[in-house]
């Protein structure tokens, strides 16, 4: 089974741009979406997006260097201040909801990783299905800042084609 997955860290509005809340935070994205710029009505994007990326193939969602971790070890030191942002995208918007932690995974996408089957350690066989990339947790400083920044978790898993 081939298996491709990413994560990121977004906040989303339906009236502020990107833009200004690069300005607002101080912190550079990794990528921005503009809302309605794919389609004018319905608006799709349906959220202007401003998005912190970990896209590197081969990293698990939550083991030693993780692609969670990149993340929040680079917005950590700013939790306070997007969760005061987020909760303002929320007024502005009138409903919950501008942040979000988001982890994608995409079954038999043809990038994705193959399955590692070589025995973990000497007289054990690894058996089919046992894909090195599933199953995944969340460490104690991950959830400690999810918190500050108002974060909703988001898990999505797909099957390509």
């Amino acid at each position: 089974m081939l298996i491709s997955q990413y994560a990121y860290f977004k906040l989303a509005s339906v009236h502020v741009s990107a833009a200004e809340i690069t300005a607002r935070l101080g912190i550079e994205p990794d990528e921005v979406r503009v809302r309605g710029s794919r389609l004018a009505q319905p608006p799709r994007p349906a959220a202007h997006m401003w998005q912190v990326v970990c896209r590197e193939p081969g990293l698990t969602v939550d083991e030693q260097i993780e692609q969670i971790e990149q993340i929040v070890d680079r917005l950590f030191p700013h939790a306070e201040r997007i969760g005061a942002l987020a909760a303002e995208l929320d007024r502005i918007d009138g409903e919950p909801g501008a942040s979000t932690l988001q982890v994608v995974r995409v079954f038999e996408h043809p990038d994705g990783e193959e399955e590692d089957l070589t025995s973990p350690a000497e007289g054990f066989e690894k058996l089919p299905g046992q894909h090195q990339l599933l199953g995944w947790h969340l460490d104690g400083r991950t959830l400690e800042f999810l918190r500050p920044t108002g974060a909703e978790l988001d898990v999505d898993e797909y099957a390509y084609g």
